[in-house]
């Protein structure tokens, strides 16, 4: 049975209203929530990036049964693995169990604040590599001492953790990242509706099979519903335009100025064509079906806007859960 969850997206809502709609997603029924992870929105327009490790601290104690986690975060420049560690965790014991990890090799955007630069791929996936390992062992809570070609611990212990290692989910978007990060990682994470990916990781040795072994593929899906078409069409081409540049040239613009230049050709109808827009709910469903027909155990919804989240919730949310479920039951 798919498990159809809600975005707590912080660069569209701030942290109290981001509290509030996590407990409506939790009574309309959401199985999980997932929280992204940025300094920076995408887009001026959105105008919110509270610190989403807060937000998730509220969540874990305004909440009782929802699955949380993080979607994603970067474990390399912005923080080091070892205060992600712990910060996992911490939020792991106030949830009761609730949590998952969520990492990913990071954007621009939101990884220069630091002033430590913007590595090539390769050299980022080669620090998340290297970080989720001293993540994994930090989470046994044993001591720690590492030196490695991107991360220094010394002597470090969490004095605070789970009876089970928080488990981790790693980003990948194809096969070599697959290759690398599947026998790290407890479940999968992808944007994309690609069976590939969740084939190529069930034939990854190590790499714990999607479903049969428990693991997850957890996927996510921008929608935009709102009584008026016309009016949904307009707040993503506001809000979400920049989605239509995809992740390669997401990862790697710095600025939401720079977002706003790379996307001010795209047109509504544009953005129209990738996100469902409107009151139908049928068509909403139709465009999240390619994650399960493609082996998605877990799809998560990002409703646009972080105005729009609270009628969302209270209107839709409940008989749009129920048309995902019978669709994909």
């Amino acid at each position: 049975m798919t498990r159809f969850g809600y975005t707590l997206m912080t660069e569209q809502s701030g942290p109290r209203d981001l509290v509030r709609h996590a407990v409506a997603a939790e009574r309309a029924g959401f199985d999980f929530e997932v929280s992204s992870d940025h300094y920076s929105p995408w887009l001026s327009a959105q105008g919110h990036a509270p610190y989403a490790w807060s937000v998730l601290g509220a969540v874990a104690h305004a909440t009782e049964r929802v699955g949380l986690a993080t979607y994603v975060t970067c474990p390399t420049l912005r923080y080091h693995p070892a205060v992600v560690a712990q910060k996992a965790a911490t939020l792991d014991l106030l949830s009761e169990g609730r949590f998952t990890l969520g990492l990913g090799s990071g954007e621009n955007l939101n990884e220069h604040v630091v002033g430590a630069g913007w590595p090539a791929i390769d050299a980022r996936q080669s620090m998340l590599e290297e970080g989720v390992g001293i993540i994994r062992r930090l989470l046994t809570g044993e001591l720690v001492t590492h030196d490695g070609e991107w991360f220094r611990v010394d002597s470090a212990r969490l004095w605070d953790v789970p009876e089970e290692p928080t488990p981790i989910a790693v980003a990948v978007s194809g096969d070599r990242s697959i290759t690398r990060f599947g026998p790290l990682a407890d479940h999968l994470v992808a944007v994309e509706p690609d069976p590939d990916l969740i084939s190529t990781w069930n034939d990854t040795e190590g790499a714990p099979t999607i479903a049969a072994d428990g693991a997850r593929a957890i996927g996510q899906i921008p929608i935009c519903w709102d009584p008026d078409e016309e009016t949904a069409v307009r707040r993503a081409h506001e809000q979400f335009r920049w989605f239509a540049g995809g992740w390669k040239v997401n990862a790697d613009l710095p600025t939401t100025a720079g977002f706003a230049g790379a996307t001010q050709y795209v047109r509504p109808e544009d953005v129209a064509e990738q996100i469902p827009c409107g009151p139908d709910l049928d068509a909403i469903v139709e465009k999240v079906r390619p994650f399960w027909e493609a082996g998605f155990t877990d799809v998560a919804l990002v409703q646009v806007g972080g105005r729009s989240c609270d009628a969302f919730l209270e209107t839709a949310a409940e008989p749009l859960l129920e048309r995902l479920r019978a669709a994909a039951g």
